[in-house]
């Protein structure tokens, strides 16, 4: 009882304080008023007042609206001369014929296309292999073998035959991504018709009968003869060829036995995004070309003769070239292309991105850059190892280091030579987000400049090392030899 009434005292007292607070602020507000209307029947006419500089933090003024716009139009103009300084010191270098002309000069660029279609054979073998092991015709520790090496091969096979034939580095780099891609989809549908054949077993021993699904079944909607239609797959009706090569083209790499569908195709949206993507292909081979072809055969020399300061400027020259073609490829390949295969699918889940531009710190910039490769990295590799008994920061250098070796994949087996800068700044991002998050916490302005320095200053440092070295390797011993 006592409690309750010293309760009660406590709530009339900082009531009778908060009203006090009112009446105070009131009456000041009535005393300025007060002094305002007696300083305008002054005599001198006073027009002074207690106020701080905008600048100041006291001044709680934050309207820099205007500042920006002129960083803004500072950024343009500065640009814009370098780009008028381009054409003036080397003309018009923009061909699109040049550069159909370069895929299709060398004799050994077609052991790429017959890689891209031998892609099929390890997807016609894990689509056989789950469905020997649906049917229970191969035990489980047969079939892990037979996908594990299937799995290995579609990465080796295309590796090795580019390293022994030298095909067209461009095509190559295209040939291991589509690879890199189809393991990975290949993986997670391994993975989730594991999961379904172990829900499957657990429902024959607590003798139930019903639907296996890893999920809720999304709706999945068609039109037909004006009515909607909706079926949902259960497994092991998934294990259709049909099904297989819906999710090997849809723009996602984790499997699932419902996707999210849309009911119609979107022409209007569908045409636009086909627009961005011609024109937007065409300015960032015209930029290559014009902008960062002739920056880095300058910065040979430089780097040859290790000029310390010529090489900073070279860097520093790429750098605003490189990361416009950069944000311009973002927008190209996860807005536009990939919104367009996901029209034509009628692909419901259109999340390939999220606003990495505002990120805080590295691993919230990999968490929100590549929405899909995250995804697959969370799902299939960083949980399992939880749940395994590693350690987070165990699990989080494992993700970086996987995606370290496809770095390394993409860039070294293409150009023939393994220097490994792709897998040392992969992962010297685990450090680096450990800074961020340790030292950053709270201030996310310093955050995100430090997020913006590493893409603007890492990227050309990446570049002009991969040029250098491949300069040397094959140009200088060619010209030797």
């Amino acid at each position: 009882m006592a409690t309750k009434s010293g309760i009660i005292k406590k709530s009339k007292t900082e009531g009778s304080a908060r009203l006090r607070r009112t009446i105070s602020v009131n009456h000041a507000d009535a005393i300025n008023k007060e002094q305002q209307r007696h300083k305008e029947n002054e005599p001198d006419k006073p027009i002074h007042r207690h106020a701080d500089s905008l600048f100041s933090t006291d001044s709680g003024f934050t309207n820099y609206r205007g500042l920006l716009n002129l960083c803004i139009l500072l950024l343009a103009l500065s640009n814009a001369r370098l780009f008028i300084e381009n054409l003036i010191k080397y003309g018009i270098l923009i061909d699109p014929v040049k550069v159909i002309h370069y895929f299709l000069q060398e004799p050994y660029s077609w052991p790429n296309a017959l890689l891209l279609l031998s892609v099929n054979i390890y997807i016609l073998l894990i689509y056989g292999t789950e469905v020997l092991l649906s049917k229970e015709w191969l035990t489980e520790k047969i079939g892990l073998i037979f996908n594990v090496i299937n799995l290995l091969l579609c990465l080796i096979v295309p590796a090795t035959v580019i390293l022994y034939l030298h095909p067209n580095p461009g095509f190559s780099v295209v040939t291991c991504g589509i690879s890199s891609v189809v393991f990975l989809k290949l993986v997670s549908y391994v993975c989730v018709n594991k999961w379904c054949r172990q829900k499957r077993s657990e429902v024959r021993k607590s003798h139930r009968r019903k639907s296996v699904s890893m999920s809720e079944p999304v709706s999945t909607a068609d039109m037909m003869n004006g009515e909607i239609k909706t079926a949902y797959v259960s497994y092991p009706d998934n294990l259709t060829l049909n099904n297989m090569y819906y999710f090997i083209c849809t723009p996602t790499l984790c499997y699932e036995l419902n996707f999210p569908r849309t009911i119609r195709i979107r022409k209007r949206f569908l045409l636009k995004r086909i627009v961005e993507m011609m024109f937007l292909a065409q300015l960032m081979t015209g930029l290559v070309q014009q902008w960062i072809i002739p920056t880095v055969n300058n910065s040979l020399k430089p780097l040859t003769d290790m000029e310390i300061p010529l090489v900073i400027e070279r860097l520093l020259k790429l750098a605003v070239p490189n990361h416009l073609i950069w944000l311009i490829f973002f927008y190209w390949f996860f807005h536009s292309c990939l919104n367009v295969t996901a029209e034509l699918l009628r692909f419901g889940d259109r999340e390939f991105y999220k606003d990495w531009w505002n990120a805080d710190s590295i691993s919230e910039f990999w968490q929100n850059w590549n929405v899909p490769v995250h995804r697959w990295a969370l799902r299939h590799l960083y949980k399992p190892l939880l749940r395994r008994g590693v350690s987070k920061q165990v699990a989080s250098v494992a993700v970086f280091a996987t995606s370290a070796f496809f770095h390394e994949y993409l860039l070294s087996v293409p150009l023939r030579m393994f220097r490994v800068w792709a897998f040392s700044a992969m992962l010297s991002q685990v450090p680096l987000a450990m800074m961020t998050a340790k030292f950053c916490k709270g201030r996310h302005q310093v955050g995100n400049m430090i997020v913006w320095m590493s893409l603007i200053v890492g990227q050309p440092i990446a570049i002009l090392a991969y040029v250098h070295d491949y300069y040397i390797g094959n140009v200088l011993l060619s010209f030797n030899n």
